[in-house]
């Protein structure tokens, strides 16, 4: 995996203090000391970018909440885009195409409703594209090159990282991509 965020924290090394948790028993290995970028809580995310994935790979733009009070599971996140290359194909018609995940994933967080999607688009990843959320208390809106894509009701409104990445699996390998090395060329992101 390679990545950014725009803020980030842990607890001391060995507590379960920290952020992303998404499976039980994970502990802090290194700590790491607490930065606050940018943690936008309403308003407008946006990436321009490009991506060159296969099979055993993915990239994403997310935001997630910042897990910074513990009396709170402000665990939630806004998927921006989510795309794995094992889902790029072919629509009924000729021309690429590609699933491309947006919506709100509730981890541990009981206010949130799981409500995530991968609709097919006719989209090639490799080109440019917009990929971006418009959020308030109400609804998020997610839409690619300016049309909508989906609505979800009740997104979290607490501060959130943004967090940008590309990962390899390669476990996945269908063994015709072994030389890949995945790519998310990023033209610009903001809000």
């Amino acid at each position: 995996m390679s990545g950014v965020q725009s803020g980030g924290w842990s607890g001391p090394v060995g507590s379960a203090r920290g952020q992303q948790r998404f499976r039980d028993g994970q502990v802090v290995r290194e700590e790491q000391p607490r930065f606050e970028g940018w943690l936008p809580s309403t308003g407008r995310v946006e990436v321009r970018c490009a991506m060159t994935v296969s099979p055993r790979s993915m990239a994403a733009l997310w935001l997630s909440g910042f897990e910074d009070d513990p009396a709170q599971e402000r665990c939630g996140e806004l998927c921006v885009v989510e795309v794995f290359g094992k889902d790029l194909g072919l629509d009924p018609t000729p021309g690429p195409s590609a699933e491309v995940g947006v919506g709100i994933k509730a981890f541990r967080d009981p206010a949130l409703r799981q409500d995530f999607a991968a609709p097919r688009l006719p989209i090639d990843v490799a080109a440019f594209h917009t990929y971006a959320v418009d959020w308030d208390a109400s609804e998020a809106v997610f839409t690619v090159d300016g049309a909508e894509v989906r609505r979800c009701a009740h997104p979290p409104t607490y501060p959130m990282q943004v967090m940008v990445a590309v990962f390899d699996f390669p476990d996945w390998s269908d063994g015709a991509d072994d030389h890949l090395v995945p790519a998310l060329i990023v033209d610009w992101i903001r809000g």
